[in-house]
């Protein structure tokens, strides 16, 4: 099963860039730029990824992306991403980046646009990766600070695929960003926004209606209120679950008490991310094990959370049709 689990073809769709910071390469990017951390070793750091809720992780990880000021650092982080999803068979990701937490530091949103896409790029040239890009607005600053990145954006719409929502969820209601998601989407671009981590399931209400998500990040929350998963079931809508990220943000306080195989029995379009996969012990296939570990994951299981990945990606019907393929290749051959 490990080997079955490691080598299935995946599509990650809730994956923080700036959360796939290592400590090593945090260490080595705020030495390259003198940008000194409040940390004495990459132990240290490790050490202090010990959290009781969404809001001490967000401390801590928007300290350690205060050593992001080039394009080169902007690339570094993403090439090191990009290279674990190649050595894990993720084929395709769908990658969040947080411009605020550069802009606001005085980083100009083109450097942080560039340094992502320009490994993006050479990662499609060098191994065929798939992926696209979605700028998330912090839903802890205002609807207008939303507003304001989104048109610092627009120069470089050709390279973002959507607009997301991510940051501290409880006291910060989807509704608040109604005005630029609307423009968003005017815009041209696709929409998803987390809801229903640690908010309650009226978000995810208010995200489906006043944002018109194509997808919700997390979700997990929805179980508490059957009309929505109802809902969710009708309209085919992806849940984008974290595993690991859950567990440890004690969102549920062991893997065996997620929920994730259960809305997936119900037939709600669940998938597996690893969202920041650096404070949270583990990148795709270890989300996977981890499931398989905690609740005996079968192999249909594993292949129709895949499947639903591939099928809430947002590419073209033709670029869908051959990520099945290779999906149905894999799973002919592994019989």
């Amino acid at each position: 099963m490990k080997q079955f689990l490691e080598n299935l073809p995946k599509a990650e769709l809730h994956l923080h860039i700036e959360g796939s910071l290592e400590p090593e390469l945090m260490f080595e990017i705020g030495q390259r730029n003198g940008v000194k951390l409040p940390f004495a070793s990459v132990e240290d750091v490790r050490a202090a990824y010990q959290f009781h809720n969404l809001q001490e992780f967000l401390d801590i990880y928007y300290q350690g992306a205060n050593v992001l000021l080039y394009e080169r650092d902007f690339y570094d982080m993403t090439m090191a991403y990009l290279r674990r999803c190649q050595q894990q068979n993720v084929i395709h990701a769908e990658i969040f980046f947080d411009p605020q937490t550069h802009t606001d530091r005085g980083v100009d949103i083109g450097v942080v646009i560039n340094g992502i896409c320009g490994a993006l790029k050479d990662a499609e040239n060098e191994w065929g990766m798939s992926s696209r890009l979605i700028l998330c607005f912090l839903r802890h600053l205002s609807g207008e600070a939303a507003m304001e990145t989104l048109l610092q954006a627009l120069p470089y719409r050709d390279r973002i695929i959507g607009v997301g929502l991510d940051s501290s969820e409880v006291g910060h209601p989807p509704e608040k960003f109604k005005a630029a998601f609307d423009r968003a989407r005017e815009e041209g671009f696709l929409t998803v926004a987390h809801a229903g981590e640690e908010g309650p399931p009226e978000y995810i209400w208010q995200a489906l209606d006043l944002l018109k998500v194509s997808r919700i990040d997390h979700g997990v929350r929805c179980i508490e209120d059957n009309a929505l998963v109802d809902r969710l079931i009708a309209e085919k809508m992806p849940l984008t679950v974290c595993p690991l990220s859950n567990i440890k943000l004690c969102v549920f306080e062991k893997m065996a008490d997620h929920n994730l195989l259960q809305l997936l029995d119900r037939g709600v379009k669940v998938t597996v991310n690893s969202d920041d996969p650096a404070y949270f012990g583990g990148y795709m296939n270890e989300n996977f094990l981890a499931l398989h570990a905690a609740l005996d994951l079968t192999q249909e299981q594993a292949a129709s959370l895949v499947r639903n990945s591939f099928e809430a990606s947002f590419v073209s019907e033709s670029e869908r049709a051959g990520f099945m393929n290779r999906l149905d290749a894999f799973l002919v051959a592994n019989q």
